[in-house]
């Protein structure tokens, strides 16, 4: 089956040896060790998603503080622009000119954000951001928001924070990455809620993530009313362990509920993701 993945990174070397460094550490920060299995150049990296039989994917960047946004998203768009299957992305930050870079971006192309409430340790309900979640909303494109608590809280993480955002943009495309881990049961709900709200399966159900935010024991049986609006995700090549044990991960949520099956696979793997990705 030909996959779409919403959720890669791909990153100017130099910030990608800075993120790969803090995993590294993952020990220190959440008391675990992280090896990035992934560890390659980059075309290599690349190589590896067509192996998998990634036929299309959002290589997302992300800030960490004022400042770098407007180059991430000006390197993604050359990305995305030049990679075979990847699409243009980009990122902000609440800073002045948000709005202007993120305009900027629509115009030339990009297809997807990346919004990092954790790493980024600021508020999404920043007056700053306004006007972006309002031009994201307008122009339908997808920011995947890591606005949970996983893998460890920040300052301003939880769904119940994310959500002023979307009662003051309830047309907003909103694809919570790691479907809200750990608070699975809460993302569902913004879903049945918001029309335009999606999950992401990075790192969900996988045995390294189970250990510490299990699943309920009824997931499989809450998607099966919400399988338009789940959408592949890997983390790729940021996650320590091979690609197909999200596969598999995925592949046992459908198994597990006979109204899931093949249809879901479809929908979760591909045809979701590329109707949001427009591919």
């Amino acid at each position: 089956m030909n996959l779409v993945d919403m959720h890669v990174h791909f990153m100017p070397e130099r910030v990608l040896d800075k993120v790969w460094a803090y995993f590294d550490a993952a020990s220190e920060h959440y008391g675990v060790s992280w090896p990035i299995h992934y560890r390659l150049p980059e075309a290599e990296r690349l190589a590896a998603l067509r192996s998998f039989g990634v036929v299309g994917f959002a290589p997302l960047v992300y800030a960490h503080k004022p400042g770098m946004a407007e180059w991430l998203t000006e390197w993604a768009l050359d990305f995305g622009s030049s990679v075979g299957g990847a699409v243009p992305t980009g990122t902000f930050f609440p800073e002045p000119g948000a709005a202007g870079y993120v305009s900027r971006a629509l115009a030339r192309g990009a297809r997807c954000f990346k919004a990092h409430v954790q790493v980024g340790s600021y508020d999404p309900r920043d007056p700053l951001l306004d006007d972006v979640w309002g031009l994201l909303a307008e122009a339908g494109v997808p920011v995947v928001v890591h606005c949970g608590h996983g893998p460890i809280p920040g300052s301003h993480t939880g769904l119940d924070v994310f959500e002023e955002v979307l009662k003051r943009h309830p047309a907003l495309v909103a694809v919570l990455a790691h479907a809200g881990m750990p608070e699975y049961s809460s993302a569902l709900d913004l879903v049945s809620r918001y029309d335009r709200v999606h999950l992401d399966t990075t790192m969900v159900g996988v045995p390294f993530t189970e250990a510490r935010a299990a699943l309920p024991r009824d997931w499989a049986a809450r998607l099966v009313d919400v399988s338009d609006r789940v959408v592949l995700g890997s983390d790729f090549p940021n996650i320590p362990y091979e690609y197909g044990v999200q596969l598999a991960a995925i592949e046992s949520w459908a198994a597990a509920d006979d109204r899931l099956g093949e249809g879901f696979l479809r929908a979760v793997l591909h045809d979701n993701p590329a109707r949001l990705l427009r591919l």
